[in-house]
């Protein structure tokens, strides 16, 4: 099981744009078109499957909202970070 961060980790380290939520970290990202938010939902599902690490990801219109936390450790862990930051790459 991974092992949870500290309040003090997860606020230095929290990738731009995103914020806590709880045990969990937030990210909106907007869009010109609803298709194109249909687009990066399928490219964030991808890097999910390829990290084994599987978000909440809400499609709405010209905005996806991604939502990280690690189930089994009952909070936010080194992996949520990673693919939180991850995910700001493919936004870029």
């Amino acid at each position: 099981m991974a092992d949870l961060l500290s309040d003090q980790e997860i606020e230095n380290r929290l990738p731009s744009d995103w914020q806590r939520d709880g045990d969990e970290i937030v990210r909106t990202y907007e869009f010109d078109a609803y298709l194109d938010g249909i687009g990066f939902a399928s490219a964030a599902g991808g890097l999910a499957q390829e990290a084994f690490h599987h978000p909440e990801i809400r499609i709405g219109w010209r905005e996806v909202e991604i939502r990280l936390t690690t189930h089994d450790a009952g909070g936010i862990t080194e992996a949520d970070l990673d693919l939180a930051a991850r995910l700001n790459e493919i936004w870029d």
